[in-house]
Order: C-alpha cells, then structure tokens, then sequence
C-alpha cells in the first residue's frame, strides 16, 4: 500500500512470455511500488501465486530456471494425445506452503473457464493449486482440469488478463500484458500454422482490450512479441524484457502510483 492506497496488479497470460511478468514485479520493487492484491491467468497465475505467497524475485526467477516448471510442453499433437499438468501442482507444492488461498501473505485471484457453463471463474478461494493447474490448462495443448466435477480450461480463453476484479478492491490498478497487439506480416499467416496462431492471438487481443482501458497503468513489453509462447529457453531475454519495458513506464509514471 503506497499513502494509503491499495494497489491491485494483473498479470496476464502468455505461455513462456509470463516469465518477463518477474521482471516487472522486480522493477516495481526498485520503485518502492508492492502491489497488495494479485489477479493471474495461465502464465500470470504461476507468478502470481509465487509472489502472492512471498516469494522474492530473484528467487523466483532461480527457482524456475532451476526446475523444469517452465519445460511442461513436450508437445505431443496432434494424434499423442494432450499434455497433462500434474508435475506443474508437484513444483507448485514444493515452494508454497499450503494448497489454499487462505495460506497466502497477499489476496490472489485466478482466472479460469469453465467449459460446461461457457463462462470465465475468478476464483479466490479453493485448492490452489488445482485452481492454477487449471488457469494453465491451453486448450487443444492441456488436458482440461477436472474441480468438482466441472471441467476448466486457460481463463485467456475468454479474459487474458483480467482488471474488473480489482476496481471494488482496490484504488489503483497495474495491467501487465504479455500478448501485445502486433501486425502480421503476409509470411507469418501463409501456412496453416500461422493462419491458427493468428486466430488465436486475434482471440486473445479481443477479450484483452476492454480490460486494458480500465487499468490505471499499462505495462506492456512490445519487444517480447520476438518471442514464441512456447519459447521456454529465453529465461534471462523474457525476464529482461520484462524488468526494462517496466522501468521505461515506471521512470515516467511511478509518482502516479505512488500519489496520493
């Protein structure tokens, strides 16, 4: 809490990208700026989790490059059938004390979609880390994760990077969008590969937009868009991009954050 206003920050979707999300939590910490409340889909909620549960960046940073948790994607399609997220939950359960919300030092919310309603969940409460699995589960890449007996996908099917949770809860509001909106070159939607990956960023970039406008800061790294979201060798550029896109906003705007 900066002058006695409570700082939301959402942190977004974007498979391998999501690791230049610590490197803007690393630059806000140098600007004295600590968000108290932390929403995440897919990527954004495995960072979010680690943060909300009091883990330092660095450490963060080592402790994912260190394990295989960025290495889930042995990607088997089509036809090998689709990747399963349990080592994800065993990581999870190594660095963060309890499977529940209620266990963590900052308020987390975590968005994912329920694929027998048709809608986006935020949830804050539950077993955690089921909740996670689940907000990292890409469709056609993941299995879907089975919670009391409903079935859940990625919550960036519907909302990557969600802010409407914050506004009741909070007095000022961080956005960290890791799928910035870029122009396709005519190589890039010539094969069918590309055609898909197109049609899935437009998705993404649709149900981003809206949320984008009712942040109160903006963070989005346009240099990352070198980088595939399951490029997951990148560690230090991700983070890098990630801490330097932060540092050019907050050099500029950190008063706004911290103003009364």
């Amino acid at each position: 809490m900066e002058n006695g206003k409570k700082i939301g920050i959402s942190l977004s979707g974007g498979g391998a990208r999501g690791i230049a999300h610590i490197g803007v939590l690393k630059a806000l910490e140098e600007h004295n700026i600590h968000p108290d409340v932390i929403v995440g889909c897919s990527a954004g909620s495995i960072v979010g989790a680690l943060y909300a549960a009091g883990m330092p960046t660095d450490t963060m940073l080592d402790f994912i490059k260190d394990s295989s948790l960025w290495k889930l994607v042995s990607l088997r399609l089509p036809g090998g059938g689709l990747n399963k997220l349990d080592y994800l939950k065993q990581r999870l359960g190594e660095c963060i004390d309890e499977d529940s919300f209620e266990g963590l030092k900052k308020p987390l919310h975590l968005a994912i979609a329920n694929l027998n309603t048709g809608k986006l969940e935020i949830r804050n409460t539950g077993t955690l880390f089921s909740i996670i699995q689940a907000s990292c589960a890409i469709p056609l890449v993941f299995e879907p994760i089975d919670i009391d007996g409903e079935l859940y996908v990625d919550g960036g099917a519907l909302c990557n990077m969600p802010v409407t949770p914050l506004k009741d809860v909070t007095d000022f509001t961080i956005g960290v969008n890791v799928m910035p909106r870029i122009k396709a070159t005519k190589a890039s939607v010539s094969t069918m590969r590309g055609i898909a990956m197109r049609c899935f960023e437009m998705s993404i970039w649709s149900n981003t937009h809206s949320e984008a406008e009712k942040c109160d800061l903006l963070i989005e790294p346009k240099l990352i868009n070198k980088y595939h979201i399951f490029q997951f060798n990148k560690f230090q550029e991700l983070y890098d991009i990630g801490y330097e896109a932060a540092m050019s906003v907050l050099n500029e705007k950190s008063a706004l954050v911290k103003s009364e």
